[in-house]
């Protein structure tokens, strides 16, 4: 155990083992907020939560310029043996946070006159700077492929942030104080974060190099732009609620969103596991980075298509089960997101492979296109129809995303994205979604707890793909016999009796 959970042996033990790990992280991380934020939601009410999520929001609209594409490059080049840069470009995190401390004051006086968000706003910035900090020590970890650092500094921070926010919101509850909590929350945690990564990982100081922040920044800005339109796609939609009024949908829009959130867990985990050896693999040959991109998409396939149709299909059972009658609202706004989230699953391995092949500027045309496509329709459709134009605008803009995506990878990378693997694994996982639908829709199914619909779902799905996968794997082995007999007894008739055997008599 000690030798699979916690060294690197080779590739597909070290993608499982950080896998693992970013799983227990970010299924703990993520259980311990969706707790809170249930409480939070049921106590504040949808106002209220509507109130702090618009916060939220905004504060998390510009809080991508700190990082600005930095993290992943930082990985990819980190990967690559240049971890002696890692000194400044934690520095220039440093000077990218405080630039947006500021950015984010001086916005929350434009973008609404309650006096109440406004200090939200201001109280949750520090809060989202100080967790977003961490993106740059785990860079680092992430080049090392030692993602069970990152793991358990995920649970400490969560630990500390669910249980001051319960504190807080169980004795004095109000969107303010809440607010405290989660800055304290941030800043304990940051403290704890720097004096473990100083000790065991890497000795931090400053140092103030501009030649190595211009080469990063000069890497990065696609990415970091790229992010920021993602923020835009992903945030957009509740500014603009909150902004016109709408507080009430806004919080049906974001509790939708929450739960959503918790479903692209997987998505992100992949992501962030699969990024070092991508970028490896493409450094070392054409065949080496098609190998690992296949199993990344045929995961990532696997994943997305049972998860989006069971969770469309139990939408209405998963808001109750979570939040009160009061959100019912948000369970088609939820449905909509989860198509989003299938699509993210799948689209997030195209970006993946356009950064570890360097073309960041490409992944920047599909994010900007898809936020422009965002933004129109949210200006265009809100007004008008409020709360379910947000979700459906934000899912055409994602489906543009992922085509020019596709279309980026197939014209400017090595990738052969219709290969028989990926092809014969969506038959597969079609076929096991279809038949995992008619089963948890059945009445005597659907009418169970949701933990154990889920359960059955899950099961019933993994079992019938397991089995197409056997099916499949012998009917590809007996063609494989086949013709190796086939080309045999070929040659044997050739040589035996063609044209030149005949002549020679």
């Amino acid at each position: 155990m000690k030798k699979l959970l916690f060294t690197n042996i080779d590739f597909k033990q070290t993608i499982f083992k950080n896998t693992f790990w970013l799983a227990i992280g970010e299924a703990i991380t993520r259980l311990l907020k969706l707790g809170l934020i249930i409480y939070v939601a049921r106590i504040l009410g949808v106002h209220g939560y509507g109130m702090f999520t618009f916060a939220l929001s905004f504060v998390g609209l510009f809080v991508v310029f700190s990082d600005f594409g930095l993290s992943p490059i930082s990985t990819r080049e980190f990967s690559s043996g240049k971890e002696k840069d890692f000194v400044s470009v934690f520095s220039l995190k440093i000077l990218l946070s405080i630039i947006v401390l500021i950015i984010i004051f001086i916005g929350s006086f434009i973008i609404t006159h309650d006096v109440i968000i406004r200090k939200a706003i201001w109280i949750l910035a520090i809060f989202i700077l100080s967790y977003s900090f961490s993106e740059i020590l785990y860079a680092l970890i992430r080049a090392r492929q030692k993602m069970q650092y990152e793991a358990g500094i995920k649970i400490v921070q969560a630990v500390l942030l669910t249980g001051l926010g319960f504190l807080v919101i169980l004795k004095y509850p109000s969107v303010v104080n809440l607010s405290y909590a989660y800055v304290g929350a941030g800043i304990i945690s940051l403290i704890v974060v720097l004096i473990f990564f100083y000790r065991c990982i890497f000795p931090l100081r400053l140092s103030l190099t501009p030649l190595i922040w211009k080469k990063f920044l000069f890497m990065a800005w696609p990415i970091g732009l790229a992010g920021i339109f993602h923020a835009i796609e992903q945030n957009f939609a509740s500014l603009a609620l909150g902004y016109l009024g709408q507080l009430t949908a806004t919080g049906w829009y974001n509790a939708a969103w929450k739960i959503a959130g918790i479903s692209l867990i997987p998505s992100i985990l992949l992501s962030q596991s699969f990024l070092p050896s991508l970028s490896r693999a493409f450094k070392q040959s054409k065949e080496k980075f098609q190998n690992v991109w296949n199993f990344y998409a045929q995961i990532a396939i696997i994943l997305a298509i049972p998860l989006a149709v069971g969770g469309i299909t139990l939408a209405p059972k998963i808001i109750l089960f979570i939040y009160t009658p009061e959100f019912m609202p948000s369970i088609l706004v939820l449905q909509m997101l989860l198509i989003i989230v299938g699509l993210l699953f799948i689209g997030n391995t195209f970006g993946q492979a356009l950064i570890a092949a360097g073309l960041q500027k490409k992944l920047l045309w599909v994010a900007g296109i898809g936020a422009g496509v965002n933004v129109f329709l949210n200006i265009i459709l809100i007004p008008k129809y409020g709360l379910y134009s947000a979700p459906f605008a934000f899912l055409i803009a994602m489906f543009v995303s992922f085509i020019l995506g596709l279309q980026f990878i197939r014209t400017f990378t090595s990738l052969k994205v219709w290969n028989r693997s990926l092809v014969l694994t969506t038959v597969g996982a079609i076929i096991s979604t279809l038949i995992m639908y008619a089963i948890i829709s059945q009445s005597q199914i659907y009418s169970l707890n949701i933990l154990l619909i889920t359960f059955i779902g899950a099961a019933v799905y993994f079992i019938v793909l397991f089995g197409y996968r056997k099916v499949n794997n012998i009917f590809l082995d007996k063609r494989s016999i086949f013709r190796q007999n086939y080309h045999h007894d070929k040659s044997t008739y050739y040589r035996n009796y063609g044209p030149r055997r005949l002549l020679l008599g």
